[in-house]
């Protein structure tokens, strides 16, 4: 028996005994069962009323979360390159003018996140342990729990 996201849904809408034809006619994620009709479920070998009843809602009901919910995305990838090296021999606030830090000064950093970003809508950087606070802190807040089913695949 299969064990992903589908089968943990229709575990959770007590008609498991679909996973197998879900996967088989290429639903194997949410995305793609979001677009179910009723020409997929025939396809599928859903052919008792009230089950196609409930997938239709179960349907409605993920479609709806994802009108509701705001996306949050984010990447983790390294910190940018720093900048090259000024001119050899020659102190930076000199040969760069005012706007030059100091050596050993911290950057200073600019409305919007990442030095450079435009305005408000740039990129902001945040520290690892930030980062996984935040994501904690959301998750707790949406009352999503990824040790319990349907994010979890039991080994």
């Amino acid at each position: 028996m299969c064990t992903n996201i589908v089968y943990e849904w229709l575990k959770t809408l007590q008609l498991p005994q679909y996973a197998e034809s879900f996967v088989d006619n290429g639903y194997d994620d949410l995305e793609v069962c979001k677009q179910i009709g009723d020409p997929d479920l025939d396809a599928i070998g859903v052919a008792v009323p009230h089950h196609r009843r409930r997938i239709h809602e179960a349907v409605r009901r993920l479609k709806e979360a994802d009108e509701k919910a705001a996306g949050l995305y984010f990447t983790l990838e390294p910190p940018p390159p720093p900048p090259p090296p000024g001119p050899a021999g020659r102190c930076p606030r000199r040969a760069g003018g005012p706007e030059e830090p100091r050596r050993g000064a911290a950057p200073r950093a600019r409305p919007g996140g990442w030095r450079g970003a435009a305005g408000g809508g740039g990129l902001v950087a945040y520290p690892r342990l930030k980062l996984k606070i935040m994501i904690r802190d959301k998750l707790i807040r949406d009352g999503i729990n990824l040790s319990k089913p349907p994010y979890s695949n039991k080994v």
